[in-house]
């Protein structure tokens, strides 16, 4: 009877992580929700949606910790790092296939969309165009 109760205890502490978290279906309906607020004028909205996308991300993150940790990443001959914000250029070395995160839903990122990559600079992921190799987002200490 005791093993059920601490058993049921845990189950009841962990269910409210598990929730946080959205499905990738959710996270794709977002965006959409996001895009329509920029297309009909309203930053506002479509900013406080983000900050909902981005604060669900942090929460997969805690509740999923181990898949974060990749190993060491290796600059290319002559980099190192550099912290970037939105709308800086990524160098075209960055945008090989060796920095490429393709399994994006892993990590719980957003679909990159067309002309877009999501990318690994340090331990950072950023999206970016692959026409222009302009940051379009940045995740800071993304990965551990």
């Amino acid at each position: 009877m005791r093993k059920m109760l601490l058993a049921a205890l845990a189950a009841t502490a962990l269910v409210p992580n598990a929730i946080a978290a959205q499905s990738a279906k959710e996270v794709r309906h977002d965006e959409r929700e996001i895009n329509k607020d920029i297309a009909k004028g309203h930053p506002q909205e479509a900013h406080e949606d983000q900050n909902e996308l981005r604060e669900d991300w942090r929460a997969y993150r805690r509740t999923h910790p181990n898949v974060f940790h990749r190993p060491d990443f290796v600059w290319p001959n002559g980099y190192s790092y550099n912290a970037l914000t939105v709308g800086a250029t990524l160098a075209d070395v960055f945008r090989g296939s060796q920095y490429r995160i393709d399994d994006f839903a892993t990590y719980h990122l957003p679909y990159p969309g067309k002309h877009r990559a999501w990318v690994r600079y340090g331990n950072d992921a950023l999206l970016i165009s692959t026409r222009t190799g302009r940051v379009v987002t940045v995740y800071t200490d993304f990965f551990t």
